[in-house]
């Protein structure tokens, strides 16, 4: 089984697979070839790459490969007939990627529909490896643009009160940012859509703000449903109240597959204390802050700055690579039988549980996207096909 790493799209410094994890992928019976330079950004030189055992090799022979271990969709255009493609292709949101591999009969494996409520499948959930970095990074982001120091401080020339911190929305992300922000020495108070997020909010140190009918917002599953513009007005007057007295605000609300909601209008902005930061966890689909611009710092009104990344994991790329290359090498040996990727029908990673269509279309299904040229059952609706 030859297994393919390449060289990440310009902007994209994490690598989807490290030299640490080629003992095991070996092992298991792949022989990795490794595009030259893919690891350099994620400070993973070629020589770390060929001492694990890698084989160095140019661009068009890793597309070669029968599988293709990626972070970002890499296209498929010169990939080879019934070639395997593992990576975050986000279907839902680029349908297109998905009838690119179909006319070409390539399998693609998405793994940002990893079934995190299965317990053998958290080695591999990718959304929660670099959600949680995307927190840590939030954090600091966050810190490092604010215009007073956080932590209480005792000096000669004065006390230093201890900077406060709002988090909207406490899943992965939001846990993460606030942990990393009580660390800071931040006073933290944060919310969610679901109730059942205080206890959570109160371990890692925040104070949970509670608004009225978030009980409604939570599925079976214990996911976030949409908001309803009547929730999110709520939201932005009870949560935002509490934020104008922050000089750090992290957005972090996210619905799978659809565009994030607005959790922060203009008008609130307006109302925020000069200095503060708000740092939006999802300009790339669309921002929670209404003024939010992807990969740009804007100036607001009595000098608000709202920061719009769309790649914090990428912004500490080494250990981003690290857990991404964890999670793929835990699902890729998960599949291998008889020497061969073994891509089984009742295989609840793959394929999700029988019972539930509404569960596999919001993503909550197995991450076999499209095999053998054609949709998978369990995503049929991702664009508008039939089985």
């Amino acid at each position: 089984m030859k297994l393919g790493v390449p060289k990440e799209p310009e902007g994209e410094p994490r690598v989807g697979i490290v030299p640490s994890s080629l003992r095991r992928l070996t092992r298991a019976g792949f022989e990795v070839h490794v595009e030259r330079g893919a690891g350099l950004s994620a400070n993973h030189p070629d020589s770390a790459y060929k001492d694990a055992g890698a084989k160095i090799v140019d661009r068009a022979e890793v597309r070669r490969c029968d599988t293709l271990a990626a972070v970002r969709f890499p296209g498929v255009e010169d990939l080879a007939p019934d070639a395997s493609l593992v990576c975050m292709a986000d279907p839902f949101r680029h349908p297109d990627r998905l009838s690119a591999c179909l006319e070409r009969g390539i399998t693609l494996l998405s793994m940002d529909l990893i079934p995190r409520r299965l317990s053998r499948a958290q080695s591999m959930d990718v959304n929660s490896s670099q959600d949680n970095l995307a927190g840590y990074a939030a954090a600091l982001m966050g810190m490092a643009h604010a215009s007073r120091a956080i932590p209480m401080m005792t000096t000669s020339a004065g006390t230093v009160r201890p900077g406060r911190v709002v988090v909207m929305g406490s899943g992965v992300a939001g846990l993460q940012a606030i942990s990393t922000s009580r660390r800071m020495g931040a006073v933290v108070f944060a919310s969610d859509v679901r109730r059942s997020a205080a206890e959570q909010i109160e371990s890692v140190g925040g104070t949970f703000i509670d608004v009225e009918g978030m009980d409604d917002f939570e599925d079976a599953s214990g996911y976030a449903r949409p908001l309803t513009p009547e929730f999110v007005q709520k939201v932005n007057r009870v949560v935002c109240e509490v934020a104008s007295e922050a000089e750090v605000v992290i957005t972090t609300a996210r619905t799978f597959g659809r565009p994030a909601p607005t959790t922060i209008s203009a008008s609130a902005v307006a109302g925020f204390k000069a200095g503060a930061v708000v740092v939006d966890l999802n300009a790339d689909v669309g921002g929670n802050c209404e003024l939010t611009v992807p990969d740009e710092v804007v100036r607001v009104g009595a000098g608000v700055s709202v920061i719009g990344p769309t790649n914090l994991p990428g912004t500490v790329a080494g250990t981003a690579s690290l857990l991404y290359s964890n999670n793929l090498t835990a699902f890729l040996t998960s599949l291998v039988e008889d020497g061969s990727l073994a891509l089984r029908e009742d295989d609840d990673v793959l394929v999700g549980s029988p019972e539930g269509d509404d569960l596999h279309v919001e993503g909550m299904g197995g991450v076999l996207v499209c095999r053998a040229g054609a949709v998978h059952p369990a995503h049929s609706r991702l664009s508008g096909m039939d089985r």
